[in-house]
Formats: structure tokens, C-alpha cells, sequence
């Protein structure tokens, strides 16, 4: 079998991690590169075909695949060139700059129902969340009763600088840039959330975009998530606890490139009726190495050779945790009228 052509469009961090993985399936391999930074003298890729604009690499280059790894302020503008061009696609998160973005996505992917269309949302990957998700389904635990999420940064990487604290490059700040993967694990593990009460600031930094989002959901069963997304964390730090009837889960940590969120584990409680003092039976599981890049682009990779459907990371799941962000940056009157956000569910 021939191999499946690949390109990337956008060679930072992520381009780079995502073709480190990508050579090593067997029947992929990447063929094109855009950069906006390429230079003659800065690009050292044997045998791959390399451009500075993702015009150039689409027009030129027949590829079976196309990663888009590039800022919030195109990303949907080439996806759906790239759908349009008959390839299938791979998206980064967020999908886009806002909810719109996502839509617009979604009206050109009806247009190709061959295609596959999957977003990079790698944290449902990591072996501590899939363990996770294996308890709650099982139910062995009970039913979720309520969530809490801190997921931070520190000034190990700076927030100030770059297109992420530029609100016309990324459309948000550290909610939609991190905490979106908080808000995608929520809804992974509770479904869809129908009331939200937040606040939203960006006093510390001063960017136009949020250094800060605080947030309490409420989905239709009655549970409560609560979420702080932070680029004043100081210690980075990702943290997610989930009380069930009959116990709970803790996840701590999230194996990275950075290594600075401390090692992955999940801590599992079973719930002691008859304690009168809190005091439960529980067991730690430490994961100490990160498959969730080979995973995630595996099961794209299968899902192409195979023909079979997107099963996690859909466009669906990316346009509703959109909405779920938007709905974050909206109730906070003062954030919404500041910034002219819409209400994503309308």
C-alpha cells in the first residue's frame, strides 16, 4: 500500500510534535510543509517540499491529508480550504477564533461526507483521562455528582508576547488557548451544560484578551462544574476532581513536553458508607510515559484507511465546547459587552 500523502501547515511546537508522530505510522508520511518563517537558508527537510504560505502548499502540493497546527485566526479559513481541495484534515485546537468559525467549517464538511475532519483535542488521549472515562462509563463508581477544574500556567512561558495575547490573532486568551481542553474534558465526562455563571478578567496582564476566566455550568441533570482557567497560576498546574455517588476520581498532573505540570496520575476513592470522618479506600496510578500524540493520530489514520467514522474529537465535539467557551466569555456581562461577544447559542 502506498503511503498517504501528508502536509502540515504551521511548523511551530506543535507541527513539530505532530510530524515527529506522524513518521511513525507506517502509512503516512509527510510531504509538504508551510511555514510563514521558512527561509531558503533556515529549512532543513531532505526530501520534503517546503513553502511559506499555505496557498502555495495547497495549490502545488496533491496531498491525501493536511495537519493545521497555525494561529486561531485561520485555522477554519484552512481547513476549509483544504476540504474544498479533497483532503482530509486534521485540526488543531480551537477549531477557530469563535463559534462562527466552527460553523462555517461544518456547512463545507457536509459538502464532502468522504472526507475526515478531526480536531487535535489530545488531552482525551492521556492515559489518566482515558482511565477516567472508563470508571464513569462503567459506572462502577455511581453516577458523576459534581466537577472541579483548575487548569494554569506560570510565567515559566510567558502569557505577554506573541499572538496569543493578541485578541485579532487568537480571539481569546488562556480559556480558549488552555482551559479550553478543561471545558472539552467536562463535557466528555457530564455531557452538554445548560446554565453558566462566570467571570472573566485580564486585570494582571492587561492584554485585550483574558488572563483569568472563572466559571460554574449547570448541565440539565442538575450537576455543577466548576472551572478556573489561569495564566496567573504561577506553578503550572492541571487538576480535575469528580465526585460520584460511590467515590471519586482526582486527576493530578499532565504528562507534556514542558514537564512542568508534574508527573500524570489518577487517585481513585471508593465511597465508606458507614465513615463518619471522610476517611475512604483509595489508589494512586501513576503514568509515567505520554502516548497521547501517537494515539490520537493513530486512530485519524484509521479512520481514513478504514473508512470508519470520527469517533472522539469530531467537528461536533469541537463546535460544542466552542459554544461551551463562548458561553463563559458571554455571561459575564461586563467581558461580553467590552468585546462585543454574541451569544453562541443563538
Amino acid at each position: 500500500m502506498n503511503k498517504l500523502k501528508v502536509g502540515i501547515a504551521g511548523y511551530g511546537i506543535v507541527g513539530k510534535r505532530r510530524h515527529q508522530f506522524i513518521d511513525l505510522h507506517p502509512s503516512l508520511k509527510v510531504t509538504a510543509i508551510c511555514e510563514q518563517n521558512f527561509t531558503n537558508s533556515s529549512v532543513d527537510l531532505p526530501g520534503i517540499a517546503c513553502y511559506n504560505n499555505y496557498k502555495e502548499l495547497l495549490e502545488k502540493e496533491a496531498l491525501d491529508i493536511l495537519f493545521v497546527c497555525l494561529t486561531n485566526n485561520i485555522a477554519a479559513e484552512v481547513t476549509i480550504a483544504a476540504l474544498e481541495k479533497k483532503m482530509h484534515v486534521f485540526c488543531e485546537k480551537p477549531p477557530g477564533m469563535n463559534v462562527e468559525d466552527i460553523k462555517n467549517v461544518i456547512e463545507v464538511e457536509k459538502k464532502y461526507p468522504e472526507l475526515k475532519l478531526k480536531y487535535g483535542f489530545n488531552h482525551r488521549y492521556h492515559d489518566s483521562v482515558k482511565e477516567a472515562l472508563r470508571i464513569i462509563q462503567s459506572r462502577e463508581l455511581g453516577d458523576v455528582v459534581n466537577l472541579r477544574g483548575v487548569y494554569g500556567k506560570s510565567r515559566i512561558i510567558p502569557f505577554s508576547g506573541g499572538w496569543r495575547s493578541k485578541r485579532e490573532l487568537a480571539g481569546g486568551g488562556i480559556l480558549l488557548d488552555q482551559g479550553i481542553h478543561m471545558v472539552d474534558l467536562m463535557r466528555l465526562f457530564c455531557g452538554e451544560f445548560e446554565e453558566v455563571k462566570s467571570f472573566i478578567s485580564n486585570d494582571f496582564w492587561g492584554h485585550d484578551v483574558e488572563d483569568n476566566a472563572f466559571a460554574i455550568m449547570k448541565d440539565k441533570k442538575g450537576r455543577i462544574a466548576m472551572l478556573n482557567s489561569s495564566a496567573t497560576q504561577w506553578q503550572h498546574k492541571f487538576n480535575l476532581e469528580i465526585s460520584l455517588s460511590q467515590g471519586y476520581i482526582e486527576l493530578h498532573g499532565i504528562l507534556s513536553g514542558s514537564k512542568s505540570y508534574g508527573e500524570e496520575k489518577i487517585v481513585i476513592g471508593l465511597r465508606d458508607e458507614e465513615s463518619d470522618n471522610g476517611q475512604m479506600e483509595q489508589k494512586t496510578i501513576k503514568f509515567l510515559q505520554d502516548n497521547s500524540w501517537r494515539d490520537e493520530i493513530n486512530e485519524f489514520a484509521a479512520a481514513i484507511i478504514e473508512n470508519k467514522p470520527i469517533m472522539s474529537g469530531t467537528s461536533n465535539d469541537a463546535l460544542e465546547t466552542m459554544k461551551l467557551v463562548f458561553s463563559i466569555y458571554y455571561s459575564d456581562e461586563t467581558w461580553r459587552k467590552q468585546f462585543n461577544i454574541n451569544n453562541p447559542n443563538q
